[in-house]
């Protein structure tokens, strides 16, 4: 039997940086609609689209065979905050505007009763504040970062420590091969989730993360150390924002169009080059960058983008505005957006995965 909702036309869009299984949260959320009496329309390039007028309409063909494919067939874009719009001036210098009420306005405009927008912490402080303005919102976490409170994952980080593992599977070989010490930066910004799951997945020998500052005297000690136990390499998972115990984060650029303008990367560099001055020992460094955000899902991020999709969907019929659906544990709830957003997810020094991995010997160079 059809399920009946005054809730009739929805929108949806991805906000922020790509990720595996995209495309199955908007698979997710438009099969079901008719089941639910909702139209579904798609908005191109995240919160660009929503201020600048851009969308499509969604059926059922238009999201067949999408769920094992990666990025989003709507485009995102991390540089569309309404409330920290850029605006090229005349003179081709950048001014930050606020265009809130341009996406005000096309929400009216294309009658929609409600709008599901997926992405991460920056995606939900939008969504909080267009809730604030009238629009009704529900929120699907998604980051590799995993850094969004209320939920015990978001999806994509799962397919990124699978890319972190595979990569670290792949460089054990030639490391041991050529007896050298290899570091391998990740992404993950301000939290070390990737870099500690993709690190104890792939048997990395040393993990550097931003919230445990490391010595660079234990980081060498532990490359010797493993030297006299006839083990002649080494693997570093170092994330982009690890810093040393008198260091700062290593910031390679910024991008005022950006709500947070800071871009980190280079402490890979940093890590190698110090390694082998410091221990005569041959290093080499590879930085996976992009390669963490692309390509399929892995079967956990379909599934869980797949129960996101539907759940999200569900609460706008139910008219729970102004939630995030969340994992929590093996079922899909719901929390309010505030509470998401109240501060970031980061790595505490008693998290069972730390102790874990210093338990089979992992360095956190502290």
């Amino acid at each position: 039997m059809a399920k009946t909702s005054k809730i009739k036309r929805i929108g949806i869009l991805t906000g922020g940086g790509d990720c595996p299984g995209l495309n199955a949260v908007i698979r997710g959320v438009t099969k079901p609609a008719q089941d639910f009496g909702m139209s579904v329309l798609g908005i191109l390039d995240g919160f660009e689209g929503l201020v600048e007028g851009r969308a499509k309409e969604l059926a059922n063909a238009d999201v067949s065979g999408i769920l094992a494919r990666g990025g989003t067939i709507l485009g995102s874009s991390n540089k569309g905050d309404p409330f920290h719009w850029p605006e090229l001036k005349d003179d081709n210098t950048i001014e930050i505007v606020d265009r809130s009420n341009s996406a005000l306005k096309n929400y009216l405009a294309w009658n929609l009763d409600a709008l599901i927008a997926i992405g991460g912490d920056g995606t939900m402080h939008i969504c909080k504040k267009l809730g604030e303005m009238g629009m009704n919102m529900v929120g699907v976490p998604k980051t590799i970062d995993n850094d969004l409170e209320a939920t015990d994952l978001t999806f994509g980080h799962d397919s990124a420590v699978y890319v972190v593992a595979e990569a670290l599977d792949r460089l054990h070989t030639t490391a041991s091969s050529h007896h050298r010490v290899i570091v391998v930066e990740v992404m993950g910004r301000y939290a070390g989730w990737i870099a500690l799951n993709g690190g104890l997945a792939g048997g990395a020998d040393i993990i550097l993360i931003p919230e445990i500052p490391f010595s660079w005297e234990k980081v060498y000690e532990k490359i010797l150390k493993r030297e006299l136990m006839g083990k002649k390499f080494s693997l570093v998972c170092v994330s982009e924002g690890a810093r040393s115990i008198d260091g700062q984060m290593i910031v390679k650029g910024s991008d005022i169009k950006r709500h947070d303008p800071t871009q980190l990367g280079g402490i890979g560099e940093v890590v190698a080059r110090r390694i082998e001055e410091n221990t005569q020992r041959e290093t080499r460094v590879t930085v996976l960058g992009h390669v963490q955000r692309g390509g399929s899902p892995t079967p956990f991020d379909r599934i869980l983008s797949t129960k996101f999709g539907y759940f999200a969907i569900d609460l706008a019929a139910r008219k729970k505005f102004g939630r995030m659906v969340a994992l929590k544990g093996n079922e899909i709830k719901n929390v309010l957006i505030e509470d998401a957003i109240s501060h970031q997810k980061l790595v505490k020094l008693d998290n069972q995965n730390v102790i874990a991995a210093k338990g089979v010997g992992i360095s956190f160079g502290e």
